[in-house]
């Protein structure tokens, strides 16, 4: 088999989607369906607007946290642990052993081992002279309380 490596200056979708459909064949043959479900709990204010929240998805029982981000005007005052009370509520609800996600050093380590993260994973100059955490929270079992 001959082939070419081209690369796109301006990466598309369809580009996006030529490598993925090998790669999610691949993985269902493998794995199984990884039943992907996106997630999104927003943080709306007194208009209406979305001004910030949490942003994901489970796949293959774990809900992977990809974006959380709090205004700075409503932080410390618990929008950023309700978001993620949501999001363990979700995960069982969707069937998830647990969460995972990544922050970067000068980001919220420290307020997710707060809520029972550890670290599995750490990535050293990410950039250059800062790390970039991998966390890690199994869950235990009934839903966790809002507020």
């Amino acid at each position: 088999m001959t082939f070419k490596i081209t690369i796109p200056e301006d990466p598309t979708d369809a580009h996006r989607n030529a490598v993925l459909a090998p790669l999610r064949s691949y993985n269902i043959a493998q794995a199984g369906d990884p039943r992907i479900r996106p997630v999104a709990i927003l943080l709306t204010d007194k208009l209406g607007e979305h001004v910030g929240g949490l942003w994901g998805k489970c796949a293959y029982d774990w809900l992977f946290v990809e974006l959380l981000a709090v205004p700075e005007n409503l932080r410390g005052k618990g929008c950023g642990k309700a978001l993620m009370a949501q999001a363990e509520n979700i995960a069982r609800a969707n069937g998830c052993i647990g969460l995972w996600l990544d922050t970067y050093e000068f980001q919220a380590r420290g307020f997710y081992e707060k809520l029972g993260f550890e670290v599995f994973g750490t990535l050293d100059d990410h950039p250059i002279g800062q790390k970039r955490f991998f966390l890690r929270k199994r869950l235990s079992k009934g839903p966790i309380p809002v507020s």
